[in-house]
Formats: structure tokens, C-alpha cells, sequence
């Protein structure tokens, strides 16, 4: 027995070094960083609400500030950690609603959404993670045709 468990084990380390056979963890791990390059297109085109610049030519957001997480057959726990430009950034909350929005109307898998403020880059991060992190709240606020009108603005494609 212990010739057949040796023996298997020798076969299929040869075949994944041949490349014949692929280790789960890497194609697994290799799909997540395909899904946060798909999330990351997504939300780099997002335009600040007081800049002309979008959101990646500010460095709000970057590739390594998206994580994707399988939490289930098909579906997946995005987590995205964003840096506003200042510390004291009175337009993080607005940002961080249009996050929200253009992931929810643009990505094509099943999906549940986290956004954060990157630790220690705002000095209120812990009361705008609350907000912007509260379906109520932001539907609420996607209620208000002014504040609704700017985040349109805002995730609106260049080419729309």
C-alpha cells in the first residue's frame, strides 16, 4: 500500500510539473485576480465629483485596492479599499456611492460588495465605511435627484 500512495504521489507531482495538471489553488487564485482586473476596469473610469480626473488618475483607486473572495458557486465577495486624495476629503462618502452604483449596474456575476476606506488615509473613515456600506442609506440617497444627478455625472463612461 504504501508503494501505490508513494508511487501516486510521484505521477501526479510529475504531471503538475509537466504542466498536465494543475493545482486548484493556482487556477483558483488566478480567476480572483481575473475577477478584480474585470472589477478594477470597471470602477478605474469613475470620475471624481470635483476634479476633471477619473478616480485611478487621482490614485483613489488601484488594482491592488480590489479583492475578490469565492464565497459560494458562481458568486463572490468583492471587497474594494479606496484612498481619497486628503484626509479630510468631504466628498469620500459620494465617491465611495459611486462605487456602489457603477458595480452594481456593471458587473456580470452575482456578487456581494464591500467598500472601505483604506485605514488610516481619512479622519472619519470609520463613519463613511457605516454609510456607504448601509443598502438603506444608499438608497436613500440615490432618492435625492441632486445628489442622484452627480453620481450619473460621475460613472458615466467617456464615450456615453
Amino acid at each position: 500500500m504504501e508503494i501505490v500512495t508513494g508511487l501516486t504521489a510521484t505521477v501526479g507531482k510529475l504531471l503538475q510539473f509537466s504542466g498536465l495538471l494543475t493545482n486548484n489553488d493556482e487556477s483558483g487564485s488566478r480567476n480572483m485576480e481575473e475577477k478584480a482586473l474585470e472589477v478594477y476596469d470597471v470602477i478605474r473610469s469613475i470620475r471624481d465629483p470635483e476634479k476633471p480626473n477619473t478616480l485611478e488618475e487621482l490614485d483613489v483607486v488601484t488594482e491592488k485596492c480590489v479583492e475578490v473572495q469565492e464565497i459560494g458557486e458562481d458568486e463572490y465577495l468583492i471587497i474594494i479599499k479606496f484612498s481619497p486624495t486628503v484626509p479630510h476629503c468631504s466628498l469620500a462618502t459620494l465617491i465611495g456611492l459611486c462605487l456602489q452604483v457603477k458595480l452594481q449596474r456593471c458587473l456580470p456575476f452575482k456578487h456581494k460588495l464591500e467598500i472601505y476606506i483604506t485605514e488610516g488615509t481619512h479622519s472619519t473613515e470609520e463613519d463613511i465605511n457605516k454609510q456607504i456600506n448601509d443598502k438603506e442609506r444608499v438608497a436613500a440617497a440615490m432618492e435625492n435627484p441632486n445628489l442622484r444627478e452627480i453620481v450619473e455625472q460621475c460613472v458615466m463612461e467617456p464615450d456615453d
